[in-house]
């Protein structure tokens, strides 16, 4: 088997990924139907309305966020996910009867995202540590790769057969589809062997200190803190797809249900390029994240002048492989240098981050789209990608003497593997930098 894809020799991996699989085209449905379902049905093409769902989906990341990560660390990971994602299932399935029977509102909606996004919170962080327990150390970073790969995957292939059913049967029959996917990813669960389990799952125990032992960890890592400062970034600002391709497809090129799906799925085609790209790497690197933040600026940029769908569904492939090399490349430097019994809640930190970060960037970027067109929100994305690229490069400078210079017409660069202060857990902060 290929050594982008050695987890797969896993067992238990195996499993995992297959029910996830199922279930991430699920939810790739339900997003793209309920984004669908606010601009065209419920409102006027009102951007702000998809910002507000997007806000209160993931606003309860931050809320809940003293329990998310501590609920990961204590309790047992495996019945935790069954609990959710039932949850998660018995959630689509009561929207998509609202949604069918045609008394769907917009407030319904907002209240179905947002016991979706409690749900959720407790989910994320059990789901991407859990992976922890499935694999080695040593195929833990392809692991998380694997599935960024997956939940791509599902991205070109959700919003496109979202797009048909939708053109079909409306968006209800989308959200029915997705609650009958989490029956997959309950059967894996089920199957797997406990057995066969790396025991690494280490319980925080009444000795921890709960949420603010996992804010000291973090902010005694200066890794830590540039890494998660360049993803609130990019992740407030610039993750707003939803926003951009909705916009851009019913805004600027003027069309219907089915080019807003496969623009979605366009991009998804880079998000999985970039997550493969991650998973053959032996090492992610700090410099990966600097060259991923400065292309997602740069794509971002390209595409907000765009004169068409096709020339901006090209932007959108550079753009995926840019978002993704930046998203799972911070999961994986996090989760391999993260001492075990503080991973969930330095997970449910990062999960934050990236999806908790929503709430306040989601609103003001559909606030652009709508007041100056979603050209000009594209441009915010751009400038979020170059701000935390800067991020990067001053902790490379500061930390690891990164020296940049032009020989022969190519540009070089160097650093020293200097350890942050702080820095412990499975190989500490020089995994953060480059050799």
């Amino acid at each position: 088997m290929s050594q982008t894809f050695r987890s797969l020799r896993i067992r238990n991996y195996r499993l995992w990924a297959a029910g996830a699989l199922v279930s991430n085209i699920g939810t790739w449905m339900q997003r793209t139907a309920q984004d669908w379902l606010v601009l065209t049905h419920l409102t006027d093409h009102n951007a702000t309305a998809v910002g507000i769902v997007m806000a209160l989906q993931f606003g309860p990341q931050l809320v809940l966020l003293p329990f998310t990560g501590l609920a990961a660390d204590r309790l047992n990971r495996r019945k935790l996910l069954m609990v959710t994602q039932a949850s998660m299932g018995a959630l689509a399935l009561g929207l998509g009867l609202l949604t069918l029977s045609g008394m769907a509102q917009l407030w319904h909606v907002y209240v179905f995202a947002l016991l979706m996004g409690c749900v959720a919170a407790f989910d994320a962080p059990a789901r991407q540590t859990f992976v922890a327990e499935l694999v080695s150390d040593t195929e833990l970073s392809n692991a998380v790769a694997l599935n960024s790969t997956s939940f791509n995957a599902a991205r070109m292939v959700g919003p496109a057969v979202a797009g048909l059913v939708i053109a079909a049967t409306g968006p209800g029959t989308a959200f029915l589809l997705n609650a009958l996917s989490f029956v997959a990813v309950l059967i894996s669960l089920a199957c797997l062997r406990k057995s066969e389990f790396f025991s690494r799952h280490e319980a925080a125990g009444r000795r921890s200190a709960g949420l603010m032992e996992g804010f000291r960890y973090v902010w005694a890592r200066p890794d830590l803190r540039a890494v998660l400062a360049m993803l609130f970034l990019v992740a407030t600002f610039g993750l707003n797809f939803p926003i951009f391709i909705s916009t851009m497809s019913v805004g600027a090129f003027h069309g219907g249900p089915g080019q807003y799906g496969l623009l979605s799925s366009t991009m998804a085609i880079g998000s999985v390029t970039g997550a493969l790209l991650v998973a053959r790497r032996a090492q992610p690197r700090l410099w990966h994240l600097v060259v991923g933040s400065m292309l997602f600026g740069c794509a971002t940029f390209a595409g907000a002048l765009m004169p068409n769908a096709v020339a901006f569904g090209i932007a959108l492939v550079v753009t995926g492989v840019a978002a993704q090399t930046l998203t799972t490349t911070t999961n994986s430097l996090v989760q391999l240098s993260t001492e075990p019994a503080l991973r969930g809640r330095v997970i449910a930190i990062l999960m934050a981050t990236l999806l908790g970060s929503t709430p306040i960037g989601a609103p003001v970027v559909g606030w652009v789209a709508d007041t100056f067109g979603p050209r000009w929100a594209l441009g915010v994305a751009a400038v979020a990608g170059l701000a935390s690229a800067v991020i990067g490069l001053r902790y490379l400078i500061r930390y690891h003497g990164l020296r940049l210079w032009v020989e022969r017409w190519r540009l070089r660069w160097s650093v020293q593997a200097v350890a942050s202060a702080g820095a412990t857990g499975l190989q500490g902060a020089r995994a953060l930098a480059d050799r």
